[in-house]
């Protein structure tokens, strides 16, 4: 474990600009610097550096944050490797804590199942070329099956003679000891009251998992082994085709996909990862020259193998065979996919053939050319699919249009909604706007049942709506959010992230209740305001950076902006980074509000264009640096406002439900003086209350 002092020593060492100049071209403009983006095709530059704040932002693809993620990100590794990637570039030394003997015992088990992993392969290897067994029956199958020898050695293939205790007993010969065998799953243990042999306890047998199979290795995104793959070559129905390890400390199969180590490097330089289902799949495509897939090794794709993907592309193409019932099955695998906020696209072989057997048929460029022209968007392929089964049905097309919109509806980008809408409209021959309609119930439900139960605490509130349709939006350009309140916290939060520790000066009654002038900060005032008044946030990341203040409060600091894009907080640091290279989002109503007090500005702080030759044409803009305290007030009162509203319609739902006189004038008083409240606050804002 690298030493907490050693990582702060890192990060205040570790400057965004000359880290990130290592890999991309930079040029100053104005306080920041831009580049072309390493992480997505560009000819214009849109990737920001802001070395005053030690943070990049991509305003193309949206990729932002500190040092370490920037090298986490480019080179595709762990945050303690990043750490030592700077360590190292910076001469800075890394003396690693003294473990306990807790973690000293878990990690040299993880270890010792590593080696007994590592050895299992190269017994397995072993036997398939030097045994006459295995060169007979293991070595002729994938022969067979049209392996060359390469393919072989590369993916370390081998055979476990279809004997009890073949491994086991080389395992335990060579000095490793029995327990990491069965912990690995590489040795089954069982229960049996009849004599054990001398090596074995009583009432205890022990034997090889994959005795009498070929055997496919498993390896980590580093390339150590941590798992096996067996395949029978008896036609013994009761048999199972396959086997796979079980789970044990290394080896967590949802977290896991086959042939990621050999195919990484490839799919970043193609920027797209070819998905297909099996071992032989996968070692099929290598030899055919495609390289850059993987498989879920018949387990049904999981949300952590997609975002393994992710770190590497933001592509996946399906691979499938012919078989239609396999194909349907697979769909919550597309749309997992889609709500990861990925691209995917689907290709479906021909004349029930799988990847293995048709790059077989072919030659490698005709494989190649095939899976170009027959690729298809997954709405394309999935409205193809399903049709078949449809006919002239309108309830059952009614259906279909149900099931296309519902996985439209999981993208998280709301530009590559609108595409796909636009183009199942053209397909389905429908009316764009009903489509819309019913993609905006199914957000709304998806978005509501995430809220539910304990998920509430774990889920961010989309900064975008669920209306598509622009013209029903007007100026709000971006949709109506579902919690209206959002936009209030963030530029709470703004403010704080940007101006907390600026100095203002504030009315205060002294003990003769006569005004006085205090100096404050911005952040005391605002979190004094909410805290008094008992108001959270809604957003929960918002809360958090919230938080942070309150607690800095209590011990008379001021967190820094670093302290929060350095957060070990994911979800704060990106929440951090967004805020501070985004351009503040005015709506037309504050616009107005803002004029109403006299005091026209933009937040030219967090915009990432530069006012230029303003002062020329006797057009001058004040800052919000400029009128902070007055922008701080705002806020906390727009804030104050929405909660007083909100406290109100609740209150007039209590009235219309209450049973009781008495509960019903209780109720009224309160309303009374909320009602007041929200005048007052409405006055400060210099909005006119109607009723």
């Amino acid at each position: 474990m690298i030493p907490k002092e050693t990582v702060e020593r890192i990060f205040d060492t570790a400057r965004i600009d000359e880290v990130v100049g290592e890999f991309v071209s930079l040029k100053k403009r104005g306080s920041s610097m831009i580049g072309l983006c390493p992480f997505h095709n560009e000819k214009t530059p849109s990737f920001n550096v802001s070395p005053a704040r030690g943070i990049y932002k991509c305003f193309g693809c949206g990729k932002g944050g500190n040092s370490v993620n920037f090298i986490m990100e480019h080179e595709h590794i762990t945050y303690p490797e990043a750490l030592k990637w700077l360590a190292k570039k910076y001469n800075i030394e890394i003396a690693e804590e003294e473990q306990s003997s807790e973690q000293v015992a878990k990690d040299n088990e993880r270890e010792s199942l590593f080696l007994v992993s590592a050895f299992a392969q190269k017994h397995f290897t072993k036997n398939l070329h030097e045994t006459e067994e295995g060169k007979a029956i293991g070595l002729s199958y994938f022969q067979e099956r049209g392996f060359r020898p390469d393919i072989i050695e590369k993916f370390q293939l081998g055979f476990s003679p279809d004997t009890w205790r073949d491994l086991t007993d080389a395992a335990i010969a060579a000095g490793y000891k029995l327990e990491y065998m069965v912990k690995a799953g590489l040795t089954i243990q069982v229960e049996d009251n009849s004599a054990p042999s001398p090596s074995e306890r009583a009432g205890v047998r022990y034997f090889d998992r994959f005795k009498g199979r070929v055997i496919f290795p498993v390896h980590n995104a580093s390339g150590r082994v941590i798992a096996f793959g067996g395949r029978t070559l008896k036609t013994d129905k009761k048999i199972a085709k396959y086997i796979n390890s079980p789970e044990t400390d290394i080896y967590h199969k949802s977290n896991v996909l086959y042939g990621l180590y050999f195919a990484k490097k490839q799919i970043i330089a193609e920027d797209v990862c070819y998905l297909v289902e099996g071992y032989t799949d996968v070692t099929s495509m290598h030899q055919a020259g495609i390289e850059n897939v993987v498989a879920s090794s018949g387990t049904s794709l999981t949300v952590e193998q997609i975002r393994l993907i992710r770190r590497y592309t933001n592509n996946i193409t399906i691979l499938y065979d012919g078989d239609p019932a396999g194909i349907k099955a697979s769909f919550r695998g597309i749309d997992l996919i889609l709500e990861e906020g990925m691209n995917v696209r689907v290709l479906l072989f021909p004349d029930n053939d799988d990847p293995d057997s048709y790059s077989k048929k072919v030659s490698s460029e005709e494989l190649k050319q095939f899976i170009k022209e027959n690729t298809k968007d997954f709405i394309r392929f999935k409205t193809e699919l399903l049709s078949l089964d449809v006919g002239n049905d309108p309830i059952k097309k009614a259906g279909l249009i149900r099931d296309i919109v519902e996985s439209i509806a999981l993208i998280p980008d709301a530009i590559t909604r609108s595409v796909f809408v636009k183009d199942c409209s053209r397909i389905l021959d429908i009316e764009e706007q009903t489509l819309l309609n019913e993609l905006n119930k199914f957000r709304k439900n998806n978005y509501n049942k995430k809220l539910s139960g304990e998920a509430r605490a774990n889920v961010v509130a989309p900064t975008e709506g669920f209306v598509e349709d622009e013209s029903k939006v007007g100026n709000l350009s971006k949709g109506l959010t579902t919690n209206f309140n959002t936009p209030k916290e963030r530029n709470i939060i703004r403010i704080l992230l940007l101006f907390g520790s600026t100095k203002i000066e504030v009315e205060h009654l002294d003990e003769k209740e006569q005004p006085v002038k205090v100096e404050t900060t911005v952040a005391e005032l605002i979190v004094n305001e909410l805290v008094v008044d008992n108001i959270n946030l809604n957003h929960v990341v918002f809360q958090k950076i919230f938080t942070e203040f309150v607690s800095g409060i209590e011990k008379e600091i001021i967190p820094e902006i670093s302290f929060f894009t350095n957060h070990p907080d994911e979800s704060v640091r990106i929440v951090a980074t967004d805020i501070l290279t985004s351009p503040h989002y005015i709506h037309d109503w504050e616009k107005e509000y803002f004029m109403s007090n006299g005091e026209k500005y933009i937040a030219s702080s967090t915009s990432p264009y530069e006012l230029s030759d303003w002062e020329k044409h006797s057009i001058f803009v004040t800052v919000e640096e400029q009128v902070i305290k007055r922008s701080a007030i705002d806020a906390v009162y727009s804030l104050k406002l929405a909660h007083t509203e909100k406290i109100i319609n609740d209150i007039n739902g209590e009235i219309k439900d209450a049973t009781s006189h008495d509960d019903v004038l209780i109720l009224m008083a309160k309303n009374i003086r909320l009602l007041q409240a929200k005048k007052y606050f409405a006055n400060q804002l210099g909005i006119v209350v109607i009723r």
